[in-house]
């Protein structure tokens, strides 16, 4: 298969829409890191796999809640791990990892926004564990959606919780007429660390997810000649899938960490 090419290059309405995407798409980066405008083909891979994952977890959802409304009064889980098991069990681990954060109360209010990021960027992810699939996530204009919808979220809600003084902080702790110059070099400082956040969000998910699925893509064209020996180079299987589950958890834990500084109640 081609490179920058999946099992979703063979839909029948795969060549007009990268067609109608190179014409009329703009500027977003396509899937080799070069933007549209430069005459290099539109990526549209990432859609392709981004659609794919949200369809699948649309019927997980469905699915869990189907189980939960079924399920009445049970008190015991089911003995086998099931759909409905996988999704509170992973919804339970956002929620301490949250909690221990940014308290109870708080990790509720934002559980679905940081879940969702949670269930999304994992199963992009492991999509790209799956050969002929591209990870949505080796791809920076999904990453760096990602980490915009959280950057815009931490200031609407840092504005909502502490009103002006989420801004009077961008300006350091003394707040006088004489330290003027140094109050315009805090800001100064302040917003290039702010708006570096989603930037580093965005770039660390990409670029990892890239590396992993190129090293799985190589180990894979290496072991196909000794397929009967050895059918999948599990080693890196293992090794793909801790990074699968880390960039996971990476994102979603600096995620809560910004808009937990965010919506703190300063004693000042």
């Amino acid at each position: 298969m081609p490179h920058g090419e999946s099992w979703f290059s063979f839909l029948p309405f795969h060549d007009r829409l990268v067609h109608l995407a190179h014409t009329h798409g703009g500027w977003p980066l396509n899937d080799e890191g070069h933007t549209w405008i430069t005459g290099g083909h539109a990526g549209v891979q990432h859609v392709y796999a981004a659609i794919f994952v949200l369809s699948l977890l649309a019927i997980i959802s469905v699915v869990t809640d189907t189980s939960i409304r079924n399920a009445g009064k049970d008190l015991l889980p089911h003995e086998k791990l099931t759909i409905r098991n996988f999704a509170e069990l992973f919804v339970g681990g956002a929620y301490n990892m949250m909690s221990d954060i940014m308290g109870a109360k708080a990790a509720r209010y934002f559980l679905p926004l940081i879940g969702t990021c949670a269930f999304f960027i994992l199963f992009s992810n492991a999509l790209g564990l799956i050969p002929g699939f591209l990870p949505s996530t080796d791809n920076l204009n999904t990453t760096l959606a990602c980490g915009i919808v959280i950057f815009v979220v931490t200031h609407i809600y840092g504005l909502k919780e502490n009103g002006w003084n989420h801004v009077k902080h961008l300006f350091g702790p003394i707040i006088s007429l004489p330290a003027l110059p140094l109050m315009l070099l805090m800001f100064a400082i302040e917003c290039i660390s702010h708006i570096a956040r989603p930037a580093s969000l965005a770039i660390r998910l990409m670029a990892n997810m890239t590396a992993d699925h190129k090293v799985l893509t190589i180990f894979l064209g290496f072991m196909s000649g000794i397929a009967i020996l050895f059918p999948l180079p599990l080693p890196v299987y293992v090794l793909g899938t801790l990074v699968v589950i880390v960039q996971t958890l990476v994102f979603c834990l600096l995620s809560t960490v910004y808009i937990a500084m965010a919506i703190e109640h300063a004693e000042h």
